[in-house]
């Protein structure tokens, strides 16, 4: 039986529509500040570094031409990615280990930490304030103190593991690239801690207590409890604290940049410093293509994050 619109069924379709575009309307003053600053420090910059990317630049950051050079800053003669000398293939697998690892260990750590902390114990508000100070100091300011710590003649660090026997010598770990890397691997997780704890105990003390108190009288124990009622409902406050990490990390120049006393093209790299390193070199030109791809990289991890994790995932 097929259906015919009443003139009645019209009139309140154009009436919904125009009233739809009232509050529209209405709305836009309120909205308009939010849109200007998303123009302003977002999509303009993002445009202007892709316009970029297609013009040669001196290391003055002064155009050579007016006409686009295509693709040339990506995968030409001294592109992004084709720039000799520059372990490329190294430098991209660093970047997939960094990104994974820290987020990785960073969540796995804060959700034992979380968990630590939901408990009531004698101090724990005390304990609380501590794991927020890490978060609270400058990531330069930390990452200094662990660069200084590590000097290889007078760092306080390298001292304390040669006095207790761990290492027989000092050890000058920012000056290899691969002990730095690992060594900011370390730090961005301890910058991260803070964070992502406290996102995930704000999803603990939102687990209804009669849900775990009704199972365990069902007879589940604790690692059945965990698995099937808090961690899935711990699965929005994980994703928002992962897909923050992720966003983070791949920002994290300072802590590279401290910890990494090697010059020049090395395989200490992520595709970030390594955009730092175009930029004073060779220009805007080859370092916007990088940062274009470096962008694009952080979108592919996002989406195959959120295709692995699915945080609006109804629980069962």
């Amino acid at each position: 039986m097929s259906l015919t619109a009443t003139p009645q069924m019209v009139d309140q379709t154009r009436k919904r529509k125009t009233s739809a575009w009232g509050e529209t309307v209405r709305a836009l003053p309120w909205l308009l500040p939010t849109l200007i600053m998303i123009v302003a420090v977002v999509l303009y910059p993002a445009g202007l570094m892709i316009y970029t990317s297609f013009f040669k630049y001196n290391a003055m950051g002064i155009r050579r031409s007016d006409e686009p050079v295509g693709l040339d800053n990506y995968i030409g003669r001294a592109g992004a990615l084709t720039f000799p000398g520059v372990p490329i293939e190294r430098i991209l697998l660093n970047t997939v280990v960094w990104v994974l690892v820290v987020v990785l260990v960073t969540v796995l750590l804060s959700l034992l930490i979380a968990q630590f902390l939901n408990k009531p114990f004698r101090g724990r508000k005390l304990l609380r304030l501590f794991i927020i100070l890490p978060w609270a100091c400058s990531v330069v300011m930390t990452t200094t103190v662990f660069r200084y710590g590590l000097q290889q003649e007078t760092g306080l660090f390298n001292r304390l593991l040669v006095d207790i026997g761990f290492l027989d010598r000092a050890v000058a770990w920012t000056k290899d690239p691969t002990s730095a890397f690992w060594i900011a691997v370390f730090v961005a997780v301890y910058v991260s801690l803070p964070f992502t704890t406290y996102t995930i105990l704000a999803g603990l003390q939102s687990v209804p207590v009669d849900v775990l108190e009704a199972a365990h009288v069902d007879g589940a124990n604790s690692p059945q409890r965990y698995w099937s009622i808090i961690l899935p409902l711990l699965r929005p406050s994980i994703a928002v604290a992962a897909l923050i990490n992720i966003i983070n990390v791949f920002n994290s120049l300072p802590i590279l940049r401290l910890l990494q006393e090697t010059p020049g093209y090395h395989t200490g790299h992520i595709t970030t410093t390594l955009m730092y390193e175009y930029q004073t070199a060779l220009g805007p030109g080859v370092s916007s293509a990088l940062s274009v791809l470096n962008f694009l990289f952080c979108l592919v991890i996002i989406a195959v994050y959120l295709m692995i994790v699915q945080p609006t995932k109804e629980v069962a």
